[in-house]
């Protein structure tokens, strides 16, 4: 393997190993956060929510099951990069097709192994996550240290960004069976989330710029906001349909989608020193004080009594985010979690059914 580094912006610098396929020029930039799964890095890689950004796993042992077909949330990664202690290079696992590295190779995406990442973890958490590089500086297509030096420095992170636009479906499309009907915008809608749909409803995903009429026409007996990357400032056309359908049908939101129902009902988000991303992480149902362990992956969260008249659902045990909330009087709810857990726990599964519930009350009540 070839020599590389890994440079944060603060100038911090990581030394490791090339592994994947690598861009002419040899150097990668985005904004490095880290994901604490002990599996689940496929689903993580293929993740639209990671488009701009360099994910940090902090397990030690990456690939070591391999890859398979079945385990991509997306047709392909979106993430700028990864990062990890230790690759495995022989997997060992029933469903494995092949190697993480090869599947790195064929997707052209560029990671650098051999890291210290308990190391590089706790400057995150110290520092947040911020915009890096890295790149081999050895053999064929190798930079050279000053470069990527100046390549992390001169690297933006995703604040002001609409990653949105990168990962978003350019027409609609149909998935699943179930006996109702639903628009899902795809912000980076993934696949374990459709799945979940599409046995509560016949689900039609439309690209994020969709306006709130074009939906309406469709007659839905629900709206779905999916999950996607970056800052929910920067997608202002998605908050401005949002506003154009509340009220008039019923809406669950995940992730973005949850963010973006905030801000449509005037509340305020902000960005997290180095977010939320792992598949362990406690919330805490109000309305019963039940704990359930969840999967996670944003670095913007919606600030507290911004949003007017809404209901707080859900609370973060770590800090105190808020997890979840209810639109009063409107049949609307979100959670900044991921119910679907791709990768993670079932715990919060429940919430489809809570979803295909007030679709059918909201239908019965316009019936009546």
């Amino acid at each position: 393997m070839k020599a590389a580094l890994l440079v944060l912006a603060d100038g911090t610098i990581f030394e490791g190993e090339a592994v994947g396929a690598w861009p002419p020029g040899g150097v990668v930039t985005g904004e490095a956060v880290f994901n604490t799964v002990l599996s689940g890095y496929q689903e993580v890689l293929t993740d639209p929510s990671y488009a701009g950004q360099i994910i940090t796993f902090t397990y030690p042992h990456i690939g070591n099951y391999g890859v398979n077909p079945a385990d991509s949330e997306a047709r392909r990664p979106a993430c700028r990069g990864v990062v990890v202690r230790d690759l495995s290079s022989r997997p060992s696992n029933w469903r494995s097709t092949g190697t993480l590295e090869d599947w790195l190779v064929r997707h052209g995406l560029s990671g650098i192994s051999g890291v210290d990442t308990r190391r590089l973890t706790r400057q995150l958490r110290d520092a947040g996550a911020m915009p890096a590089a890295f790149g081999p500086v050895e053999g064929e297509g190798a930079t050279d240290e000053a470069a990527i030096v100046a390549a992390a420095r001169g690297a933006a992170g995703t604040e002001g960004t609409d990653l949105v636009a990168e990962v978003t479906t350019p027409e609609a499309y149909r998935v699943g069976d179930g006996p109702r009907r639903v628009v899902a915008y795809d912000f980076g809608v993934k696949a374990s989330m459709l799945a979940q749909l599409g046995r509560i409803a016949t689900v039609e995903v439309v690209p994020a710029a969709t306006p709130a009429e074009a939906v309406l026409e469709r007659a839905p007996d629900g709206v779905f906001l999916s999950n996607g990357p970056g800052d929910p400032a920067a997608v202002g056309y998605a908050s401005t349909a949002i506003a154009g359908l509340l009220g008039r049908v019923p809406i669950f939101g995940i992730c973005l989608g949850h963010q973006l129902m905030a801000t449509a009902l005037g509340g305020r988000t902000y960005k997290l020193p180095f977010g939320h991303h792992g598949g362990n992480h406690p919330v805490r149902r109000v309305r019963d004080d039940q704990v359930e362990i969840t999967s996670q992956n944003h670095n913007y969260a919606v600030a507290e009594r911004s949003v007017e008249g809404a209901t707080v659902t859900h609370v973060n045990l770590n800090d105190g985010v808020i997890e979840g909330f209810a639109c009063g009087d409107l049949p609307a709810f979100s959670v900044q979690y991921h119910p679907e857990a791709g990768p993670g726990p079932h715990d919060a599964r429940y919430l489809f059914k809570e979803f295909s519930d007030l679709m059918d009350r909201y239908s019965s009540k316009a019936r009546a």
